[in-house]
């Protein structure tokens, strides 16, 4: 998704990301965090930068090619 100047940089939802769902969180000012208008998560940007952390996991190796030596 484009940078649309929402907040100080633009972060996924890690709740909507780990259901494969690619939504910007908003940034509140007034209460220093993130929140997600989809699910509602709200958290302040350590718990963000934590979930999409925590999400890298499912797609650590995406560009691996496994073959039938690989499991032995």
């Amino acid at each position: 998704m484009a940078q649309a100047g929402k907040g100080k940089l633009n972060y996924r939802c890690p709740s909507c990301f780990m259901r494969d769902l690619d939504i910007d969180m908003f940034y509140d000012k007034e209460k220093d965090e993130y929140y997600c208008l989809r699910c509602q998560f709200t958290g302040k940007e350590e718990d963000v930068l934590a979930g999409n952390e925590m999400v890298r996991t499912k797609y650590k190796a995406m560009h691996k090619r496994f073959t039938k030596y690989d499991f032995d």
